[in-house]
């Protein structure tokens, strides 16, 4: 089989070769059987010793009825639409094989060209996981649309290409990508880690596909697929503004420093430029009114962080910028803070009740977060800092008692629920203006 220049898949020995395909194929159904188990009645009870006494105003919201067993229907609903969400995922990683200059983000190209072997392992195990799961909700339910979905999607990614799939010539190279690559990966690692982190250690009782997942998805989507064009627009406030203060050699003086100190410096700094500009977002009336669809979620889990109004991201993300610009960090020590941001911003969403004791003062957990989400009268405009409690302790905004809040989003009125109802809510006239809460 010929394979574009630089894309040469991982040579491996053929049994080690099929030993890992096998492996990886299995995993995701493996994975999904598990979160099943977790539901299970001697898995509540070792959640309830690990996780000790209540800590929801006496009340343990996550506590299932006892002898609780999901019904096959129950079970089938989610295999037809886990299979359907995968066999989309499937089809999008189709054409990020197929169209890599077009859909793939520039700096993450020569990671995959050197790992492509293992992608390609990933992608034959998803397809292998969309038709199992697509299968089982096909036997277990009597309206079969998810399942049949899913078990087409999967087709169509064997009709282009399957695992084997190999770029298509359109002719140069292209300066900016869609980052579709990086939506994918995103959402299959996020999920894989976090929907059995939510059902063993909730902190309250909700479904995984939840009322308003579909949007919260469809936000996921925009500001992942888009990240090479989001992060280019938030650059520009800072480069056409400040590039007269930019010193070179104090850059250098910067970068020289070890990698461990300039990844606290730049969690520091981009959070009290951040808080400022969040703290703006809730006290300044036409701000709020992007600012509150960020709010409007009445449920949280690990994908509700991504509910955010466009102008929200690029104002906050040309906050961010503006210091690492002006002081010109390593790229080593910058990607260790992407990093860390990914999975924390996902983290302090989710539905889990760990409450970190030792930690809660010195790193946003959860339990800090979740307060500033909530609807309940002793914390609103509380917890604006995004890493750092600290911050909010300086600036008098800090609230964490010994419970959890008890309500999450608006007070006064609920945006539109819909993906474009969102978009188009901050700029549609009303008699009056966004009521604030």
């Amino acid at each position: 089989m010929r394979f574009r220049a630089g894309l040469t898949p991982l040579a491996y020995p053929p049994a080690q070769r099929a030993l890992e395909l096998l492996g990886i194929s299995l995993f995701p159904i493996l994975a999904f059987l598990g979160f099943q188990a977790l539901e299970s009645g001697p898995f509540e009870m070792l959640v309830a010793a690990l996780c000790g006494p209540p800590l929801l105003h006496g009340e343990r919201l996550a506590e299932s009825p006892a002898g609780f067993h999901p019904s096959p229907m129950s079970l089938g609903k989610r295999a037809a639409v886990a299979s359907g969400l995968l066999g989309m995922l499937c089809v999008l990683a189709e054409l990020c094989f197929l169209l890599p200059e077009l859909l793939v983000a520039r700096d993450a190209l020569p990671f995959y060209k050197a790992n492509l072997g293992l992608f390609r392992g990933i992608l034959l195990a998803c397809i292998v996981a969309t038709f199992v799961l697509g299968a089982v909700g096909v036997l277990l339910l009597r309206s079969k649309t998810h399942a049949l979905l899913g078990i087409g999607l999967g087709s169509v990614a064997l009709l282009m290409g399957g695992a084997q799939a190999e770029p298509l010539d359109v002719g140069g190279h292209r300066a900016f990508a869609a980052g579709l690559d990086y939506f994918v990966l995103e959402l299959l690692v996020l999920g894989l880690l976090f929907i059995p982190l939510e059902r063993l250690f909730a902190l309250r009782e909700q479904r995984i596909f939840r009322a308003g997942w579909q949007t919260d998805l469809k936000h996921f989507f925009v500001s992942h697929a888009g990240v090479q064009l989001l992060s280019f627009a938030a650059m520009i406030p800072a480069q056409a503004l400040f590039a007269w203060a930019v010193d070179l050699d104090f850059h250098r003086a910067v970068a020289a420093q070890p990698l461990a100190l300039q990844f606290v410096e730049i969690v520091l700094l981009v959070d009290l430029a951040t808080y400022w500009v969040h703290r703006a977002f809730h006290q300044v009336p036409w701000l709020w009114s992007f600012h509150a669809i960020h709010h409007s979620s009445r449920e949280l889990d690990w994908l509700a962080g991504s509910r955010m109004h466009l102008v929200d991201v690029l104002v906050t993300r040309a906050a961010a910028f503006l210091p690492v610009f002006l002081l010109g960090f390593a790229q080593p020590a910058l990607y260790a803070y992407l990093v860390f941001v990914s999975f924390h911003a996902v983290f302090i969403h989710a539905n889990v009740r760990w409450r970190w004791p030792r930690l809660r003062w010195l790193i946003a957990t959860p339990e800090f977060h979740h307060w500033h989400h909530s609807s309940d009268e002793e914390g609103i405009d509380k917890n604006f800092a995004a890493f750092l409690p600290a911050i909010d302790r300086v600036f008098g905004t800090a609230h964490m008692p010994g419970h959890w809040p008890r309500r999450y989003g608006t007070v006064r009125f609920q945006p539109p629920e819909d993906w474009l109802g969102q978009l188009v809510y901050p700029f549609r006239r009303r008699r009056q203006g966004t009521p604030y809460g």
